[in-house]
């Protein structure tokens, strides 16, 4: 068999995955991209220990330990996950930032030290709140 074959074939599931990764915003899926990734690599550990025919087949055994690293990482990623989806209500990697930058009119009525009133802000309150908003969670 050729080298070649099992190489291609691991650097599209590689690319696939890393696509997955930096253009999904579900959580879940940003974890089954890094899956693909790491299958990806096992292919390759593989492919390359038979093609070297070692004796002591390294390429086999560190693709055992991927697939152990890669079950523990998805169990915690998904524990994780699901404490997040319980807290906020969604998967959705661009909501998890902090609650100061989604609450901005409670904490700007907080940091203003009046209440706030509807159509009563002014922009210079708001800019103020922001950028305290922005230091407390920079």
């Amino acid at each position: 068999m050729h080298l070649a074959y099992p190489a291609v074939l691991a650097a599209l599931l590689f690319c696939t995955g890393l696509y997955g990764v930096l253009a999904r915003r579900n959580a879940i899926l940003v974890l089954m991209s890094v899956e693909l990734m790491l299958n990806a690599v096992n292919l390759n550990l593989v492919a390359f220990d038979v093609w070297l025919r070692d004796t002591l087949h390294s390429g086999q055994a560190l693709t055992l330990f991927t697939i152990a690293i890669a079950a523990a990482e998805i169990g915690i990623g998904l524990a994780i996950v699901l404490a997040v989806y319980r807290n906020r209500g969604s998967s959705a990697i661009d909501r998890l930032r902090d609650t100061a930058e989604t609450d901005a009119g409670t904490a700007d009525a907080e940091t203003d030290g009046h209440p706030a009133t509807a159509g009563n802000g002014t922009a210079g309150d708001t800019t103020a709140g922001h950028t305290k908003n922005a230091e407390a969670t920079a």
